[in-house]
């Protein structure tokens, strides 16, 4: 249709030896599912990763070449000793800064967004969730307790708790790339 918006968005899912496997698949599964255009970087000088409980991923491109694009979101699966890496990675850490001077997207789970994002200040003033063990939550300026609060959105800042509310995490950023409409179409498909 003349005038209709083309634009695909983009998400990239950061990965490093250590994510949890579900909380990156999940992810990137169900945002191919609804149209999202996702591309997966490894913060390692390898593009093969091996995630926390042993499953080995290839990633698409070294976090290096993703620095000066564009992203509609950047997602942060979680995962120990993953999510240290990660905020280990300066690169990883400039295409978050510029994320959230933008305004735009950034979703994290589990051990992320205490390992993560708080550290760098991109919590501050926001609610959110993570794992619920002592040593994240306290890491958080502002947790979400509710044990029903499975994803807590605030502002461009999407939060989950672990492996088992991937699913909704995911969906919830779907819904946030693609509307709310793709989101129920896809939970539909999925049987969600």
């Amino acid at each position: 249709m003349p005038g209709k918006d083309t634009h695909i968005p983009t998400a990239l899912v950061a990965m490093a030896n250590g994510t949890e496997e579900m909380e990156a698949v999940v992810v990137i599964d169900t945002l191919v599912r609804a149209g999202v255009n996702v591309v997966t970087a490894s913060v390692h000088d390898i593009l093969q990763v091996k995630c926390s409980r042993g499953v080995e991923i290839l990633t698409n491109v070294n976090i290096k070449e993703c620095a000066e694009k564009d992203w509609d979101c950047v997602v942060l699966p979680g995962g120990m000793p993953g999510a240290e890496h990660l905020q280990a990675s300066p690169t990883l850490k400039h295409i978050l800064n510029d994320q959230n001077k933008a305004g735009k997207l950034i979703a994290a789970i589990c051990a992320s967004p205490a390992v993560i994002l708080a550290p760098m200040g991109i919590l501050e003033g926001k609610k959110a969730t993570c794992y619920p063990a002592e040593k994240f939550i306290n890491a958080l300026p502002k947790y979400e307790a509710r044990e029903s609060l499975v994803v807590v959105e605030d502002g461009n800042i999407i939060t989950s708790k672990g492996p088992g509310t991937a699913l909704i995490f995911a969906l919830k950023i779907a819904g946030k790339l693609m509307g709310d409409d793709v989101e129920e179409r896809v939970a539909r498909e999925m049987l969600a």
